[in-house]
């Protein structure tokens, strides 16, 4: 029918409009209109008289861009423990975080994340997020010194080998750490790093100068990363080379856009830089308000992809003879949780950390519902339970519409007699036909398009819940109930083994295997979109019956490898539609036959016009 109809087109239509202006349009001309202020940037920067000293660099003296001895394309050691025990270290223990500091270079090379783990068992190994030159995939950030490129002096290079200066030997959050270096030409090197109880590292550069002359020394910080890590590549989550960077605002850039361009440079600039992945993060971030020099790199070496994201100090620190000159920036390392960061920001004064969570276009709708979800978390102690208290709660939000719209199709369902009278009767004049209907329309008070709001309204909801599942960190893991113990993974059964009765994976099958997962929950969510359909009676016309009954089998396929915690929402979603259409149709008079309606349907009875079912 009429109203059939126009859910079908409406809900096809939204959802084809949402996900494909954001993919094919909006996301496209973002990145390009970066790409254009990028460069227009970075050619002013070239034209200058006097530009600024550039981020460290092959050139550079001391060798701050190069990658450490022994992170070549073929790793030097066998695993990652071999290449954590091939140097001297210091130990990092806090409550979050466990590793070490290389003494080779005096970098943060090895971390691993206590609090999360691999997989949902809770002895399976927790993640490891940094690893040193010569592992598999290095990836580690650094502090070091540039020297002015007309002077000769001698600052610690990525190979320097670092002692241990009295005090503590491990850094822990109550006990700070520091290396120290002789340079054998009257300055010496000391840094200090201290953290927090949870990601958050400060560095602390300083140099000591008893070499007869004023010296003047770039602080610099750099984030590596050596080959393409595995990524999600989805549009709705940026994963890859990052940073905020003061009136440049929020820069992006995909691995491979990287490597395509091959630099991004922005000089002076303020704010941080670094590489997100999905649930986590590292970044170095420059003191709040300081001037820098930002730049966002690719290049091979010997064959290998290496991304880097550094800055360095757009001022020099200058160190008379006898006096001592500091430098001060942070390293965020660790997990995206959003309340941490938002407390780094405040706390610190950092500019926009929080974006390292990528809240995607529709943020204005995907934050607060995450805030909501963590609020009702908090309370229900069940993001589960979160997840359909959310969904009441949009119900009750849009009830007002919704019942006018429920009401209006009820009142449709009523007039039936009477729009068939009017098809038949004019059945060889559309023209005067719609203008029958029209005035039947405007008598008895309808809304022919009222069908589609109930579908309309949930479409942000659900794309923001989609959202708020797929990115948060907070989602990772969390449970349900039975066999749901990660509600940001598929429902883990699956129909076509039986839910677990057939010991095989239907989905390794080659061309078809993507389409043979189907949970539990895809399977309750199908059935409830198809009983809700039900409450209205077959289309007569059998083409679109034919599109009214594919529909819930559609969307029981497409969601069948979203995750599990969507899936509730959508099933609960129907389930309380069905309820609330039930109501509202009854209390308008309409003559609700659900279980007549699914007979018909199929074919078990015939219709009112004496036809089998559809």
């Amino acid at each position: 029918m009429q109203d059939n109809r126009n859910i079908i087109i409406a809900a096809v239509l939204a959802m084809a409009i949402l996900f494909g202006w954001q993919y094919l349009v909006a996301g496209p001309q973002m990145e390009q209109a970066q790409r254009q202020a990028e460069l227009a940037v970075q050619q002013q920067a070239e034209q200058a008289d006097g530009a600024a000293l550039a981020t460290p660099d092959a050139t550079a003296t001391g060798e701050a861009g190069t990658m450490p001895a022994g992170a070549g394309p073929a790793s030097a050691f066998e695993s990652r423990a071999d290449a954590v025990a091939a140097s001297a270290r210091v130990m990092i223990d806090t409550p979050a975080l466990a590793g070490s500091i290389n003494l080779t270079g005096g970098r943060i090379d090895d971390l691993s994340l206590k609090d999360f783990h691999e997989t949902v068992d809770p002895g399976s190994p927790i993640i490891t997020l940094l690893s040193p030159a010569g592992a598999p995939q290095p990836y580690f950030a650094e502090q070091g010194w540039v020297a002015p490129a007309d002077t000769a002096i001698k600052v610690p290079t990525t190979a320097t080998q670092w002692s241990l200066a009295e005090g503590s030997e491990t850094l822990t959050v109550d006990s700070p750490v520091t290396l120290v270096y002789d340079n054998g030409d009257g300055l010496t090197f000391r840094r200090t790093f201290a953290v927090d109880a949870k990601y958050l590292f400060t560095i602390t550069q300083a140099v000591e100068n008893k070499s007869g002359d004023t010296i003047a020394l770039y602080p610099y910080a750099r984030v590596s990363r050596l080959g393409k890590p595995a990524v999600q590549n989805f549009f709705i989550q940026h994963e890859g080379p990052v940073g905020v960077l003061g009136a440049n605002n929020y820069i992006s850039r995909k691995y491979d856009d990287l490597k395509n361009e091959q630099q991004v440079r922005l000089d002076n600039t303020t704010g941080w830089l670094g590489i997100t992945d999905k649930y986590w993060a590292t970044t170095v971030i420059a003191e709040p308000g300081s001037e820098m020099n930002a730049l966002f790199s690719w290049r091979s070496t010997q064959g290998f992809d290496e991304y880097q994201t550094s800055f360095v100090s757009s001022a020099p620190v200058v160190v008379a003879d006898g006096a001592t000159g500091s430098s001060k920036s942070y390293v965020f390392a660790g997990a995206k949780v959003e309340e941490v960061i938002s407390g780094y920001d405040t706390q610190h004064g950092f500019d926009r950390l929080d974006l390292l969570i990528d809240w995607g276009w529709f943020h204005f709708l995907t934050y607060p519902l995450f805030w909501l979800l963590r609020w009702l978390y908090g309370i229900l102690g069940n993001f589960g339970l979160a997840i359909m208290a959310v969904t009441v709660l949009v119900k009750l939000v849009f009830f007002p519409l919704a019942n006018r719209s429920y009401a209006s199709m009820a009142r449709m369902r009523v007039v039936q007699p009477q729009l068939k009278l009017i098809q038949e009767q004019y059945k060889d004049d559309k023209a005067a036909q719609q203008k029958a209907m029209m005035e039947l329309y405007a008598k008895e008070k309808i809304n022919p398009i009222a069908g589609c709001w109930p579908v309309l309204i949930q479409i942000p909801v659900f794309f923001s819940l989609y959202t708020v599942i797929f990115i948060s960190l907070e989602m990772r893991h969390a449970e349900f109930y039975g066999w749901i113990r990660d509600l940001a993974a598929p429902d883990p059964t699956n129909i076509f083994t039986l839910f677990g009765l057939i010991p095989y994976d239907p989905t390794a099958i080659p061309l078809i295997g993507s389409f043979l997962h189907l949970g539990f929950w895809p399977l309750v969510m199908g059935i409830t979109m198809w009983v809700q359909m039900k409450l209205n009676p077959p289309p007569p016309d059998p083409s679109q019956a034919m599109i009214f009954n594919l529909m819930p089998i559609l969307f029981t396929f497409m969601l069948g490898s979203f995750p599990a915690g969507l899936v509730i929402y959508w099933a609960w979603n129907n389930f309380l539609s069905l309820l609330q259409q039930w109501v509202i149709m009854k209390r308008n008079g309409a003559e609700v036959d659900l279980f007549g309606n699914i007979l018909q349907s199929l074919g078990l009875r015939k219709s009112a016009d004496g036809k089998p079912g559809n």
